[in-house]
């Protein structure tokens, strides 16, 4: 099913937007690192007064300097384990996980089992460069950082996880498995309710999510506008639910292009209040 431009987005949903969601892979980035193009246009967004929250499997270690140097109004990490946030007034960063610390640390262990059953049955796979600095799941490195994994590959390591009874997501670049009922949007919708004071089921018209993989089909299927980079064809037939809009470009380059043009229309809109818009507008 081929999926519609980004640019047929009509202007009056690019007015209404308050805040922007998106993935940090292969959707803000390219080819693991962050064009300058990406970058400005986070703050671009910021700048026009929308809210922005990257909403990421990546890990804690990460989240923290996110939450602290960038234009951002929070992140939420490791498929939704938790959301971090700068507290403007007190100079500090807080955090707000789904489960305390002995919960995270009996976790931790029974994960630490799985990593050994991974590393022995599915040859290429390797722990992720970042597990260090994670604190709820295990990310096993299958494109990133090694030669990558074909699908048989990635789908035993899904199969690992699974028969130890933990949930497991696959990202552009890692399969990530942890322990309990949670993902990127049911953390995502914490985040608004306890930092904005919003009913996300209510409002969620209001805001737009920027993806490119597996791991992302909860937010595609749950927001209304969505658009992915294009380097999400490359699993578009294993996924059961796709973004309602695509960009032209891939990775950073694509995040840029869906930024402005929300932006862009967004300005159009504001200009001309009384025109009325078709789809493609």
């Amino acid at each position: 099913m081929a999926i519609p431009s980004i640019q047929t987005i009509p202007s009056e949903v690019a007015k209404g937007l308050m805040g922007v969601f998106f993935d940090l892979d292969d959707t803000f980035t390219t080819s693991g690192k962050i064009p300058a193009v990406s970058y400005q246009a986070l703050w671009d967004l910021k700048n026009a007064g929308l809210k922005v929250v990257p909403v990421t499997g990546r890990p804690a270690g990460w989240c923290d300097h996110i939450a602290r140097m960038w234009p951002v109004d929070g992140v939420v990490g490791e498929n939704g384990a938790f959301y971090f946030w700068f507290n403007e007034e007190e100079r500090r960063l807080d955090r707000r996980f789904l489960y305390p610390e002995d919960v995270r640390r009996e976790n931790r262990r029974r994960l630490r089992e799985i990593r050994e059953e991974i590393l022995a049955e599915v040859p290429g796979a390797a722990i992720a460069s970042d597990q260090p600095y994670r604190e709820t799941d295990l990310a096993i490195d299958y494109r990133e950082d090694v030669r990558p994994l074909d699908r048989e590959g990635v789908e035993k390591i899904c199969g690992i996880f699974a028969r130890n009874g933990a949930t497991c997501k696959v990202s552009s670049v890692h399969v990530n498995g942890w322990f309990g009922e949670y993902d990127k949007l049911g953390m995502t919708k914490a985040f608004v309710q306890e930092r904005w004071g919003l009913d996300l089921d209510a409002e969620k018209v209001r805001f737009f999510y920027c993806g490119d993989s597996p791991n992302d089909e909860p937010m595609f299927r749950y927001f209304p506008y969505a658009a992915g980079v294009r380097n999400i064809l490359r699993f578009s037939d294993s996924m059961k639910f796709l973004p309602s809009f695509l960009a032209a470009r891939e990775g950073g380059e694509g995040f840029a292009e869906i930024a402005g043009t929300l932006l862009g229309k967004r300005q159009r809109c504001l200009q001309a209040p009384g025109r009325l818009t078709t789809s493609g507008d």
